[in-house]
């Protein structure tokens, strides 16, 4: 069912937004307490500082706008990631930008002591970013220049490079362990506005440019010879594109760990909307992200009640058997 006129993906677009606010709703209204769409509504028009009120204004509230602004981000990056390697299962994941937030979150627990979960957002940043340059880097090596393959095959190396790391610091220290697991296993609960204040402008930037050279990587997808024919400054726009990839995911996994699927399973139900031209698939995969992110993290809070699940746990239970049905289709083989 793919959206064929202009007309048909505005209005598929406008759909998606009023969507997109209502899974907002929903994950403001639904958890473990009990609370009444009727309660969140007064708790923003006549606070009476009740424990419901109190509740949806400081964790739900807070935990719905993280989950659709971090959803919308993985859904955008994971687009651009697959436009770049050409790999249609290519996620974060494949640029080593999870395992370096990762190690660098083990290592300054483990050397430095650090506890702080508003620490954890700068230390796990900067060791995306760290990651994302080198495998840039190490892709474009060579006379060619940055590839998909050697793209790929550098995010692979530096992903099991850095997962090593930090298994290794793992074993080695057991508070590190305690003190990280619920964040390496990807989750927005407990998570304060302040931590998505802190990378808002990051991802805001990321957003909007990602949109503005969407026709430039319509022109790389056509193939390398072709954009260069059409007057494409190739090696420019995998640049920003890679910057742009950086961007997006290091602030997600950031503030909400390392979640996956997000990335692999959003730009194929946006590819099944609106098509191949990323000028629309861009938008759709920001709002399908973010319903997505938020619908796992409503799940969560159900399987295992009065605890919860983390939401990248979740998220594996409903990428994997996607993951797994896209790779039997052939995909590659297209």
């Amino acid at each position: 069912m793919v959206l064929k006129t202009t007309s048909s993906k505005i209005i598929g677009l406008i759909l998606g937004f009023i969507l997109f606010l209502l899974f907002i709703c929903f994950s403001i209204v639904y958890g473990y307490t009990d609370t009444t769409w009727k309660m969140a509504y007064q708790s923003f028009t006549s606070f009476d500082g009740s424990n419901e009120h109190i509740i949806i204004q400081t964790v739900r509230l807070p935990r719905a706008l993280i989950g659709a602004a971090i959803g919308a981000s993985l859904g955008v990056s994971g687009a651009l990631i697959q436009a770049l390697t050409k790999n249609p299962l290519a996620d974060p994941k494949i640029l080593g930008i999870n395992a370096g937030a990762s190690f660098a979150i083990v290592a300054a627990v483990t050397f430095l002591s650090i506890s702080s979960l508003d620490a954890f957002v700068w230390i796990a940043f900067l060791g995306a970013a760290v990651s994302g340059i080198i495998v840039f880097f190490l892709g474009t090596i060579g006379k060619e220049g940055l590839t998909p393959l050697k793209f790929t095959l550098a995010g692979a190396a530096v992903w099991a490079l850095f997962s090593s790391f930090t298994q290794g610091l793992l074993v080695l220290n057991e508070k590190a362990l305690e003190e990280v697991i619920f964040w390496l296993a990807g989750s927005i609960s407990g998570r304060k506005m302040e931590y998505l204040y802190r990378v808002m402008p990051y991802l805001t930037a990321a957003w909007c440019a990602s949109f503005v050279i969407a026709r430039h990587i319509n022109l790389l997808t056509m193939g390398e010879d072709v954009a260069k024919g059409l007057g494409q400054r190739t090696g420019v726009i995998k640049f920003i594109t890679g910057l742009l990839i950086i961007l997006l995911a290091g602030s997600s996994v950031a503030v909400a760990g390392p979640i996956g699927f997000i990335g692999i399973i959003v730009p194929h139900i946006a590819r099944y909307i609106v098509g191949i031209d990323h000028r629309w698939l861009i938008p759709y995969c920001a709002l399908i992200g973010g319903m997505l992110l938020n619908l796992a993290d409503i799940s969560a809070r159900y399987v295992i009640m009065p605890q919860e699940v983390p939401v990248g746990v979740m998220t594996a239970i409903i990428g994997a058997p996607f993951f797994i049905y896209i790779a039997r289709k052939g995909v590659f083989k297209k």
